[in-house]
């Protein structure tokens, strides 16, 4: 059973810069998507970046440019460096993981938009003006 942990939010004024990690344990699958993922107030819960186990890497146009998704694949952590933070991004974020080691060899993965199995915690991310 994989677990996601985050850490790394806390409180930043517009403009600034923070990193989110998250730390993924019993996660051994060969073929995955990991994404980041995060729920502002009030709304629904959005996908913001995603990293396939090909390398493809895909943003949601509200981050592009201004985030980056990394992975470490010797310490089995996700990153998401967050810069230009602006009020808006304010939301608590979750990692979220999902196995695709059941799909056939040519399946080529939208991570962005994937239905995933594992969820973090979350971690909140607030920005003021």
């Amino acid at each position: 059973q994989a677990q996601l942990v985050e850490s790394g939010g806390g409180s930043v004024q517009a403009g600034g810069s923070l990193r989110l990690s998250c730390a993924a344990s019993g996660y051994t699958y060969r073929r995955y998507c990991m994404g980041w993922f995060r729920q502002p107030p009030g709304n629904e819960r959005e996908g913001i970046a995603a990293i396939g186990s090909n390398g493809q890497i895909s943003y949601a146009d509200s981050v592009k440019g201004r985030f980056t998704i990394s992975k470490d694949n010797a310490k089995n952590e996700l990153t998401l460096q967050m810069d230009s933070l602006k009020p808006e991004d304010t939301a608590m974020y979750y990692c979220a993981a999902v196995g695709l080691d059941d799909k056939p060899w040519w399946y080529r993965p939208v991570c962005l938009s994937f239905k995933y199995e594992y969820w973090g915690q979350g971690t909140q991310v607030t920005v003021s003006s």
